[in-house]
């Protein structure tokens, strides 16, 4: 059985409207969501063995804000400059890359693609999560499948089953 859990970034600040956005910094919103929700994944076990993020400043500040709730050791991290406004099907690529040995995989990035990817790959699930990440995928959103696969190259479209999605304004 293989877990994924996509996450898209947290809320990111519009303050300089000049700034390029692949350097656009975390609003204070977003800070507070990534929190959030490290700590919920923390608290339900949700500790990935890999994380692949976009190298986009949101992702990465959304990423040390998570992984600050997580106790020692953290899982490994790697930056991938080509997750940075990926559309799913280049998301798709970088999980089924992934080493078996990993059975967790957080992949962290921005929409539309990692909607995409969410809806591309849930095949079953609770009807509630499925209509309501079908409506939208907003910033801090987690959204977590399972594959009864050995292999991520076995990953496939309506293969997964969501076990959550879960929205950073529903947590306390």
């Amino acid at each position: 059985m293989l877990t994924l859990s996509l996450l898209r970034h947290g809320k990111s600040s519009w303050d300089d409207p000049d700034l390029e956005d692949r350097l656009r910094p975390l609003a204070d919103r977003g800070r507070r969501a990534a929190r959030k929700m490290g700590a919920y994944m923390e608290r339900h076990g949700l500790v990935p063995g890999l994380i692949l993020y976009s190298d986009a400043v949101r992702t990465i500040e959304t990423l040390e804000l998570v992984l600050s709730e997580f106790p020692p050791p953290r899982p490994p991290a790697q930056p991938e400059p080509a997750l940075y406004l990926a559309p799913a099907s280049t998301m798709l690529e970088f999980v089924q890359r992934t080493p078996p040995t990993v059975q967790h995989l957080l992949v962290l990035g921005h929409n539309p693609g990692m909607h995409g990817l969410a809806l591309h790959l849930t095949g079953s699930g609770l009807r509630r999560d499925i209509a309501t990440m079908a409506t939208k995928f907003p910033t801090c959103a987690l959204a977590v499948l399972t594959f009864d696969a050995i292999s991520w190259s076995e990953v496939r479209t309506a293969g997964g089953r969501l076990n959550r999605f879960v929205l950073p304004r529903t947590l306390a």
